[in-house]
């Protein structure tokens, strides 16, 4: 076929290999997510402590360059537990059972994004799958802008439900939702 783009490559990152290319990581979330570059540089030390947490894992989608390759999306998270930020916030988002039946020893994905250039070929999915491949936990649990969005259905279709809707995290005006999904993972319904 000519005219077709070569996939991009998946591979899991060293947490190493982030920090060390945690500007060029955060620029496709600032781009994925719509966010000014003041919040994108205001996220770049908590990103950094991220990656000492228990269970980290970082995935990387790398595009075929005419130098190489450059990094397009990625993805990291780790094991969530009380004191985090995060998963402070969610617990108080949703009901105690709730609570109780997914926050214990689950992994949050903290960040999964795809440079707006390079969406809607699959990759988001790929890096989600390759993320949570083997994962000791019961549980993968994210945060999502609660709307009809790209990310969204991509959650929803590869198994995610919703925990809590409407939520507002500290420091941005969107809703969000909260969606879990056991793990494994399964493979998206085609």
């Amino acid at each position: 076929m000519t005219g077709t783009t070569p996939a991009a490559r998946v591979t899991e990152l060293p947490a190493g290999w982030l920090r060390d290319h945690m500007h060029e990581a955060l620029a496709i979330y600032g781009a994925a997510m719509g966010y000014d570059a003041s919040v994108v540089a205001g996220r770049y030390g908590y990103a950094v402590q991220h990656t000492e947490r228990p269970g980290f894992r970082a995935v990387g989608g790398f595009a075929p360059t005419p130098d190489g390759e450059q990094l397009v999306g990625f993805g990291y998270g780790y094991l969530v537990a009380p004191g985090q930020w995060w998963h402070d916030q969610v617990r108080a988002a949703l009901d105690r059972r709730t609570a109780k039946r997914w926050l214990p020893g689950a992994f949050e994905v903290c960040e999964l994004h795809v440079h707006p250039e390079t969406q809607s070929r699959g990759l988001g999915r790929r890096l989600l799958h390759a993320l949570v491949e083997g994962v000791d936990a019961p549980a993968a649990l994210l945060s999502t802008p609660d709307a009809d969005t790209k990310a969204f259905r991509l959650y929803h279709a590869d198994g995610f439900v919703d925990l809590a809707r409407g939520h507002h995290f500290p420091g941005d005006a969107r809703p969000f939702a909260i969606l879990g999904a056991r793990l494994p993972l399964q493979p998206a319904r085609r």
